[in-house]
């Protein structure tokens, strides 16, 4: 049996509110996928801000959060020592 007609099956066999929950389950779980896909560039979000983020800005952020502030030494995968 398809998990369609499965589904199905077990849907129709429940009182209406617990379809009605089904249905905004299945609704919200849309919702997720087609936010999950519409995530390609956060740099439309901050056009109208003047905020120009060069590469060179990203990579000192992430030595910033790798580096000890002790040592200035970076271990394996970002590790602090």
């Amino acid at each position: 049996m398809s998990i369609e007609k499965s589904v199905l099956e077990k849907l129709l066999k429940l009182p209406a509110d617990k379809q009605k929950e089904v249905l905004d389950f299945v609704e919200s779980l849309e919702k997720k996928a087609v936010h999950r896909c519409s995530r390609r560039s956060l740099k439309g979000l901050w056009v109208d801000l003047g905020v120009n983020i060069s590469l060179d800005d990203i990579a000192e952020a992430r030595r910033e959060m790798t580096t000890c502030p002790h040592s200035g030494r970076i271990g394996p995968q970002g590790e602090t020592r």
